[in-house]
C-alpha cells in the first residue's frame, strides 16, 4: 500500500484514567526520575575524577550510566508532564523520534551489559592476561561497537514505521510510542511488519540474553580454584551485574519476544525497563562496591576536577543529542 498520513498526532492513553492514580504516579516518578539523574550524575563524576577511570569495569560503568540517563530521559519527562495534564497528545515526528531514541539508546545499553559482562569473565577467567585483553583501544572499541550495535538495530525498526499508514484511529494504548501499539493503529496488514519487529528486538534481546547468561555460568564455575576472598569479591562484583541484567532483560523479553501483539500488561512491564532499572542501577553499582564508596568520598572533596568533569558530562549530552536530531533529519 502507497504511504498515507492523514493524522498529525497521537494521543497517549497513559497509565490510566484514576485521577488519584494519576497524582500517585506523578509523584512516584518524579521522585524517580531525580533520583536516577542523581545517582547516575553521582557514579559519572566519581569515577571520572578518580583512578576508577582507568579500570575498565568503570570505564564500561561510565557509558552505562550515560545511557541510562538518555535512554530515560526519553520516555519519562513526557509521562511526569502528562500525569498532571488533561489530553496527552505527542506529534507525528516527536513519535517517530521518541521510538527512534528508545530503541537506539536501550540497545546500546544492551549491548554495554554484554560487553561488561565480557569483561567480568576476562578479569576472573584469565587474570594474567586482563590489562593486556582490556588494553583502553580495545575498551573504545567494544563501545563503538556498542553504538554501531544501537543504530543497526534502531535504524530498521524506525525505517518500517515510518512506512507504515495512519489514517484513522490516532489513540495508543501506552505511555510512550512504543512500536507495537503504533502497529495497532495503523491502517493497514501488520502482520509481516509485526513478524520483522520481534525477528529485530526479540532476537536482539533473546542473543544478548544467553550470552550473557553463559558467560556469568563460566564465570560462577571457574571461581571453584579461587580463594575464599577472590571468591567473595568476584561475587559481589557479579552479583551487582546479575542483578541489573535480570531486572532489564526480563520485562524486555516479554515484551519483544513474543507474537506481535499488545496487552494490558505491557505498560507495566515497560515501566520496569524504562524506568525502574535504570533507577536502581546507580544503588545496585555503588552501594555493594568499596571502591566505588571510596571514591566518592574523595572525589566531592575536589571543587575543581568536580566542575571540569561535570562541563564533560555536559557536552557529551549535547553531542549524543545532535547525533540523533541530525540522524532524523536524515
Amino acid at each position: 500500500m502507497e504511504r498515507q498520513r492523514n493524522i498529525s498526532e497521537f494521543i497517549l492513553l497513559g497509565l490510566s484514567y484514576d485521577q488519584n492514580i494519576q497524582i500517585f504516579c506523578f509523584v512516584l516518578f518524579l521522585f524517580s526520575y531525580v533520583a536516577l539523574l542523581a545517582g547516575n550524575l553521582l557514579i559519572l563524576v566519581s569515577i571520572r575524577c578518580s583512578p576508577l577511570f582507568h579500570q575498565p569495569m568503570y570505564y564500561f560503568l561510565i557509558h552505562l550510566s550515560s545511557m541510562d540517563i538518555c535512554y530515560t530521559s526519553t520516555v519519562t519527562p513526557k509521562l511526569i508532564v502528562d500525569l498532571l495534564g488533561g489530553t496527552k497528545t505527542i506529534s507525528y515526528d516527536n513519535c517517530m523520534l521518541q521510538l527512534f531514541a528508545v530503541h537506539f539508546f536501550g540497545s546500546i545499553e544492551v549491548f554495554i551489559l554484554t560487553v561488561m559482562a565480557f569483561d567480568r569473565y576476562a578479569a576472573i577467567c584469565k587474570p594474567l592476561h586482563y590489562m593486556l585483553i582490556m588494553n583502553r583501544t580495545r575498551c573504545h572499541l567494544l563501545v563503538l561497537a556498542a553504538w554501531a550495535g544501537g543504530a543497526l538495530h534502531s535504524f530498521p525498526q524506525l525505517m518500517m514505521t515510518i512506512q507504515l499508514p495512519f489514517c484513522g484511529p490516532n489513540e495508543i494504548d501506552h505511555y510512550f510510542c512504543d512500536i507495537f501499539s503504533l502497529l495497532k493503529v495503523a491502517c493497514t496488514d501488520t502482520y509481516i511488519t509485526g513478524v520483522l519487529v520481534v525477528a529485530n528486538s526479540g532476537m536482539v534481546t533473546l542473543v544478548t540474553f544467553i550470552v550473557l547468561f553463559a558467560s556469568y555460568v563460566i564465570i560462577l564455575f571457574s571461581l571453584r580454584h579461587h580463594s575464599d576472598e577472590g571468591r567473595h569479591k568476584a561475587l559481589s562484583t557479579c552479583g551487582s551485574h546479575i542483578t541489573v541484567v535480570i531486572l532489564f532483560f526480563g520485562p524486555s523479553i516479554f515484551a519483544y519476544l513474543r507474537p506481535p501483539a499488545t496487552f494490558p500488561e505491557d505498560k507495566i512491564f515497560a515501566l520496569f525497563y524504562t524506568v525502574i532499572a535504570p533507577m536502581f542501577n546507580p544503588l545496585i553499582y555503588t552501594l555493594r562496591n568499596r571502591e566505588m564508596k571510596n571514591a566518592m568520598r574523595k572525589v566531592w572533596c575536589q571543587k575543581p576536577c568536580l566542575m571540569h568533569s561535570l562541563k564533560e558530562i555536559v557536552i557529551f549530552f549535547k553531542r549524543a543529542s545532535t547525533i540523533i536530531l541530525g540522524a532524523m533529519e536524515v
